[in-house]
Order: structure tokens, then C-alpha cells, then sequence
């Protein structure tokens, strides 16, 4: 080596730093955070160019979804004012300016919708527009050949990652009661397919896209609601089981009530001794019983020599007919003493 060179002057000098590619590199930091500020701080470092119109896109996509959101919470609270008032039966002049206010703020809410999902279109054109531009540039041998990536892989790291972000997202709103492992099956896709219904988008719910996790990042509380398995009630942003007091029991409905106690069953020969009643019993009276008693009661008239031989017979029994007094036969209705008629004991 000539001692007049030194080995500054024998390397190579660098590469000229290449702008563009770091405006590109910024860029994709800012959108993989997703929020304004980040975005606000890329335009103040590069305010004009192509990465600045990309930025630009990406917050009025922002600024529409949050005028869509406050448009529907004024659409809903004067829905509940309206409603109110009708309930209360307030004068008609009141119900007729929050019947207004109430079409008014649906129209504003509609015209919200049109507006964000208009920015969201044009925003995500504009990064197809890019992803193809790039790679286009890397089949032609540009200086980024080695990153030839799709927008997926630009906003957010593979696949696999977008998915799981999307999935904590859809966690952390309420939508998805699963793990967020990475698997975009059924499960996840009736959770954006819910997420899509409570808050007004139309997202494909076949795949997990930027799109998607950008929309799900700007919701700061619970979309869907809380949904509980039987026996178990909703206390805030959980679910608790339920615990009925002693002597109650949880109800196919989710209800606590009291419980009901077994009835004895009684058998056929049970019930038929309790319904009928024990009848006394009574001696029979054998069929010779009132002849032999009135034989024995005549025979004890003659003895004595009184009455007239004749003997009268009753319930009490058999006696002898008083002297001077005579039998007749006489029908009920004339005196007699049984319903067929009978005897009885004549006195003059």
C-alpha cells in the first residue's frame, strides 16, 4: 500500500441515503401505530410528496369513522328524547320539534356513514395503488427489491400477526369470546360478521384485514353486548354466576323461585277406604225374633189375665194390648205408624 493512501481513499464511498425510502419506512411506522398522532408527526416531517398524500387519505379515514360515531350517538340520544317525550305525553309542539331533531339527526348519522365508508374506499385504493407500484419497482430490480411485500405485510407484519391483532381487537370490544391464536375460523368470523352489526361497517368477514383491525382500534369501549351462558347474569363486563337463596332454584329462564315441594301419592285402595266412610254396624235381627218375642209377650199377658190377648210390636219390642184397647190397621196417611202402614193400639 503507497504510504501516501490511506484506507479511506481504498473504500468505496457510501450509498447516497436514498429519501424516498425513508419516507416509505416512516410511513408504514405511522400506519402500523394508526392513529392521528402518529400520522400528524410523519406530515410535519415530510408535509409534501406521494407518503404524504397516503397520510393525508389515512386521517380523513379517521376523521370520518369518529363524525360517524358522534353522528350516531346524536342520532340515538334524540331517538331517546323523542321517544320520552311521546311516553310523557308532552305537548304537541315539543313532540313535533324532537320528532325533527330526531330526522334530522338520522339524516346527518346516514350521511356520516356515506362519508366515512367514501374516505375508506379512497384510502384503501390508494394503498393498493401502492403495494403494486412497489412491486412493480421490485420486479424492475429497484432499490427495494428485497421488500416486494403486499399491503397486508406493509401495515401490519404477516398474515398470521394481522389476524391475531384483529382478534384482540374483537376480544377487547366484546365480539369474540375466543383466543386470539392466530386461526381465522368460524368463530372469528361470527365475531366480525357481530362487530359489523352493532357498529354499522361492512367489512368482509371471511378475512382479518388492515382495514378491519384500523376500524376495530378506533372503538375505546364495548361494541357488542354481553352475552351470558345460563346461570350465570351480566355484572358490568362480565358475567357472575348466579346464587339462588335456600329453598329456591334457578329457572329454565334465569330466575331464582321457590321450590316446589313432592305431593304424597296415595294409592287406589287408599283413596277409596278415605272416601267412603265407615258405617256403623248393626246387629241383624233374626228373622224368629219378633214372632218368639210376641209369643212370649202374650204368653206373659194371659198369664197375668190382663189385656186382650192381643200383642202390639215395635222398635222397642212386643207388648201386650191394654185392657179395653183393640188393634187397627191404618195407612200411613191415617196414623199408621210405618210409610206401608201398620197397627196400632185403639183406645175408647
Amino acid at each position: 500500500m503507497p504510504p501516501h493512501l490511506s484506507r479511506a481513499h481504498l473504500e468505496p464511498p457510501a450509498p447516497p441515503v436514498n429519501a424516498q425510502a425513508e419516507a416509505r419506512r416512516d410511513y408504514e411506522l405511522a400506519l402500523q401505530v394508526g392513529n392521528k398522532s402518529a400520522l400528524n408527526a410523519f406530515l410535519k416531517q415530510y408535509p409534501d410528496g406521494f407518503y404524504a398524500s397516503l397520510a393525508k387519505l389515512q386521517l380523513d379515514k379517521i376523521a370520518a369513522e369518529e363524525a360517524r360515531v358522534a353522528a350516531t350517538e346524536k342520532a340515538r340520544l334524540a331517538e331517546q328524547e323523542r321517544v320520552r317525550l311521546a311516553a310523557e305525553g308532552a305537548q304537541k309542539a315539543q313532540q313535533a320539534k324532537a320528532e325533527a331533531d330526531a330526522k334530522t339527526a338520522e339524516q346527518a348519522r346516514l350521511a356520516a356513514e356515506k362519508a366515512k365508508q367514501v374516505a375508506q374506499d379512497h384510502a384503501t385504493a390508494a394503498e393498493q395503488n401502492r403495494a403494486a407500484a412497489e412491486a412493480g419497482a421490485s420486479d424492475k430490480g429497484g432499490a427495494d427489491k428485497d421488500k416486494a411485500v403486499n399491503l397486508a405485510a406493509l401495515n401490519a407484519g404477516p398474515p398470521a400477526e394481522i389476524t391475531k391483532s384483529v382478534q384482540a381487537e374483537l376480544r377487547r370490544v366484546g365480539c369474540l369470546a375466543g383466543t386470539a391464536d392466530g386461526d381465522w375460523n368460524t368463530a372469528s368470523q361470527r365475531s366480525l360478521t357481530l362487530f359489523n352489526r352493532y357498529a354499522g361497517t361492512r367489512f368482509d368477514a371471511k378475512v382479518a384485514s388492515v382495514d378491519t383491525l384500523d376500524a376495530i382500534k378506533l372503538k375505546s369501549s364495548r361494541v357488542c353486548p354481553l352475552v351470558c351462558e345460563h346461570g350465570f347474569k351480566v355484572d358490568g363486563d362480565r358475567c357472575t354466576r348466579i346464587v339462588c337463596a335456600e329453598g329456591s332454584v334457578l329457572s329454565d329462564y334465569n330466575e331464582c323461585e321457590k321450590r316446589r315441594s313432592k305431593k304424597p301419592v296415595a294409592s287406589r285402595e287408599e283413596d277409596g277406604r278415605q272416601a267412603r266412610p265407615e258405617r256403623p254396624v248393626r246387629e241383624r235381627q233374626r228373622p224368629d225374633a219378633g214372632a218368639a218375642g210376641a209369643r212370649a209377650a202374650q204368653g206373659a199377658a194371659q198369664a197375668a189375665g190382663q189385656g186382650s190377648g192381643q200383642i202390639l210390636c215395635g222398635d222397642a219390642g212386643c207388648r201386650p194390648v191394654n185392657r179395653g184397647c183393640h188393634l187397627e190397621y191404618r195407612s200411613f196417611s191415617a196414623g199408621g205408624p210405618y210409610p206401608a202402614g201398620g197397627n196400632i193400639e185403639i183406645c175408647r
